[in-house]
């Protein structure tokens, strides 16, 4: 695997690996890939921190990472955006991901392994990473965080058709019952509340309709976040919920308390680089070479 520092600066290669990057395929399921936006601070004895976005239902990660952008640019941030295609499991197959195991398939491992080569080939700083997911990226970001809290910093998620709450008398992915024979991975409810939360969703996501359409008659997005914000104060995690007045289920019109939240955990857990700040480009509006 090429490493971006052992190119010379004035290679082509620099500058496909730099800003926005090509899809390339998740090492542990080639059916899966992953993008990254490099910001423009990079060098090569650069260790920038690490932010995973998990799109939704749609797919829309074009938008996600470039809705990302000036996050990276201000703060010196890789920007990761996994994309898990439909169809995986049969040709109608839109929710695979969204509970972390589907068909065979671990994509929280997916998603461990896309980090991996994240960190060889830009030098990134993969040991623990922000983690944000809006609609079923916010159901894939809760469940994540309860098997993996020592690989996160902190975690939004947004505007989950269903949550998983720390309550072992349910299995999963309604709770955490069965975690250790199904995944090998006991929740660690103390572990969890050391890792600030934020939950967010628009006041007019209501998104009923949506489920009794489907068939699955349930609670709506708020609703489903207030269980989500009660279990897990329940076990003294810092978790804040915010509700956007006018916005219905947005991920862009949900990111500014998401980019605010990431913003200061980054910052209080110490491992946001120094950026000059005359030195930014307007990034979000410069097409790679």
């Amino acid at each position: 695997m090429i490493r971006v520092a052992d190119l010379p600066a004035t290679h082509p290669g620099r500058r496909l690996l730099t800003k926005r990057s090509p899809f390339f395929v998740a090492p542990r399921d080639p059916r899966c890939s992953y993008s990254v936006y490099v910001p423009t601070s990079w060098t090569p004895d650069s260790e920038l921190p690490v932010l995973v976005a998990v799109h939704g239902t749609g797919r829309s990660v074009g938008e996600l990472r470039e809705g990302f952008i000036p996050f990276a640019e201000q703060h010196g941030v890789i920007v990761v955006v996994p994309l898990f295609p439909v169809g995986l499991n049969g040709p109608d197959d839109v929710d695979n991901y969204k509970t972390i195991d589907s068909g065979g398939v671990r994509f929280d491992l997916v998603v461990l392994d896309i980090l991996e080569e994240v960190r060889h080939r830009w030098h990134a700083r993969t040991d623990r990473v922000l983690l944000c997911g809006h609609s079923g990226g916010g159901q894939f970001a809760n469940r994540f965080l309860y098997l993996h809290p020592d690989r996160v910093i902190a975690v939004a998620v947004g505007a989950p058709g269903s949550v998983t709450v720390l309550d072992e008398a349910l299995d999963w992915p309604e709770g955490i019952a069965d975690t250790e024979r199904r995944f090998g991975i006991p929740v660690d409810p103390a572990a969890v509340a050391r890792i600030p939360v934020l939950l967010v969703v628009g006041a007019e996501d209501d998104g009923r309709a949506d489920l009794a359409a489907m068939g699955r008659a349930g609670r709506s997005r708020p609703e489903e976040l207030s269980r989500l914000r009660e279990s897990l104060a329940q076990h003294g995690s810092p978790v804040r919920m915010v509700v956007v007045p006018g916005v219905g289920h947005s991920a862009p019109g949900t990111r500014a308390p998401v980019v605010e939240f990431l913003t200061t955990q980054l910052a209080e857990a110490g491992v946001a680089p120094s950026v000059d700040q005359e030195s930014l480009v307007s990034a979000s509006e410069m097409p790679n070479a």
